[in-house]
């Protein structure tokens, strides 16, 4: 009996022994398995990474580079772009000067635009009248002799004119700073007689009033009237006036500046 206890015993223990080894060796199988996969999984997953990170880069390299290219065009051709807008712009004023100066004056001025020619002068009229005032005198004759005295006196009414003698011409500079205007200076063009009327006629006993006496005495009026046109500074509100009427006509970013010729005045 105590012989086959033994080695019933040592069978178990030895099948125990071989089950225990079985189980850790699978054990290990599955536990290398299961790393194996792991690691196959992680780098499946790491390919994908792998390959977007350098499109994405690319990717964005090529939109950096389209708006460096597309800023620079803008950058370069800026100049280019101002200069015919602002080209544009000065041939728009040259056109308003034009209308505003045919409205005026029934005449096309020579325009210039940045030192180049855009309109030639027509000449169809010579003098270009701006403002008129009604203008009185009076003169008298009183003439004596041998104790025999004649008296005339006359008052007379005029229409002075005031205005510009375009044949010493009629030029427009336009830049981008300022407008320029280059005429004669304003002048009485004529004065015309509307009405004379005679406050005294009287005749000496022998000392008579002569168809001379009457004739002189009516050529004195319209130089009298001229004289005091002249010296009540109508030429230069003739002058004002027209700078007046052009900027009514003309809004400009830059001032209009009017130049006399003759003496270099401006208004």
């Amino acid at each position: 009996m105590g012989g086959g206890n033994f080695w019933g015993t040592n069978v178990c223990l030895f099948l125990l022994a071989l089950a225990r080894d079985h189980a850790l060796a699978r054990l290990r199988r599955e536990t290398k398995r299961s790393t194996s996969d792991a690691e196959r999984r992680m780098l499946n997953s790491a390919k994908p990474h792998r390959v977007f990170w350098p499109l994405a880069l690319a990717l964005t390299a090529l939109i950096f580079a389209i708006t460096v290219l597309i800023i620079f065009l803008r950058v370069e051709s800026w100049p280019a772009r101002t200069a015919r807008q602002s080209t544009a712009e000065l041939e728009r004023l040259g056109k308003n000067l034009r209308a505003a100066f045919i409205d005026i004056a029934h005449l096309q001025p020579r325009i210039t635009i940045n030192d180049r020619v855009y309109m030639e002068q027509t000449t169809p009229v010579s003098e270009v009248v701006v403002l008129s005032r009604r203008i009185e005198v009076e003169h008298e004759l009183l003439h004596t002799w041998v104790g025999s005295s004649k008296r005339v006196k006359l008052h007379g009414t005029f229409v002075a004119k005031a205005g510009f003698d375009l044949q010493q011409g009629l030029s427009v500079d336009i830049r981008a700073g300022e407008i320029s205007v280059q005429l004669p200076h304003a002048q009485i063009l004529g004065v015309e007689q509307q009405q004379v009327e005679v406050l005294a006629f009287e005749n000496g006993l022998w000392n008579r009033i002569s168809g001379q006496d009457v004739e002189s005495e009516l050529s004195v009026l319209p130089e009298l009237a001229w004289k005091k046109a002249a010296e009540s500074g109508l030429p230069a509100e003739a002058e004002q006036t027209l700078q007046q009427q052009l900027e009514q006509r003309i809004h400009t970013p830059q001032p209009l500046r009017l130049i006399f010729k003759d003496e270099n005045k401006s208004e």
